[in-house]
């Protein structure tokens, strides 16, 4: 079946959630999830698929192993087609708020020294610097950051600003409006997907 949108108990399901994050909820609304959220994501995914490559679901339980918060369950549901590596790719999401779009790199670890040798590249940091330049003025550019500049980074570094990043990305989120009930919901990602490639495909590069 297509997608036609997200409906309105999606977001009701999620205020529930929020105000009650506990298993008698969950168990007491699952079918609600199951029909208003899970569905209804999975075939936007489907329909993104052919474009953008295999999606995963996010699972709804939290790891609340070494938390602090032992909430069961995640007040949102995301959704993620990795690009390369793990921990790039694009990204969407649905909770109480509305809608978030999002993509880049999530990841830490050794990317992290990947990244920073790209960017000392004035070719290859220089595109990068294109790429953000040129993203749609609604989206937020976002992720991990140093307070200080990395060790042996010169102060007069001319992209000093990205290298302090341990992750990067950018998105926007759409508040809730009539056209969430709608598959106006698959343009809106789509769209904002495809603004988010350059960067997207740039860390895919350096950073595989």
């Amino acid at each position: 079946m297509g997608f036609s949108g997200f409906p309105d108990e999606a977001l009701i399901f999620y205020e529930g959630l929020v105000a009650d994050n506990s298993k008698s909820y969950w168990a007491a609304n699952k079918g609600l999830y199951d029909s208003a959220v899970k569905a209804p994501m999975l075939a936007l995914m489907d329909e993104l698929a052919p474009e953008f490559g295999t999606p995963h679901l996010f699972r709804p339980n939290r790891d609340v192993r070494f938390a602090k918060d032992k909430s069961p369950y995640k007040t949102h549901q995301g959704a993620y087609v990795q690009v390369g590596v793990d921990g790039i790719g694009y990204y969407v999401q649905l909770d109480a708020e509305g809608l978030y779009v999002a993509g880049g790199w999530w990841a830490g670890g050794d990317q992290i020294v990947r990244y920073r040798d790209a960017l000392d590249d004035d070719v290859a940091g220089g595109r990068l610097e294109c790429a953000i330049a040129e993203l749609p003025p609604e989206l937020t550019v976002g992720g991990d950051r140093l307070k200080t500049r990395p060790r042996g980074t010169p102060e007069g570094h001319p992209r000093l600003e990205l290298l302090r990043h341990k992750s990067l990305h950018a998105g926007r989120r759409f508040e809730p409006e009539l056209w969430l009930n709608t598959p106006e919901v698959l343009d809106r990602v789509r769209v904002t997907w495809r603004s988010l490639t350059p960067l997207v495909d740039w860390l895919r590069i350096h950073l595989s």
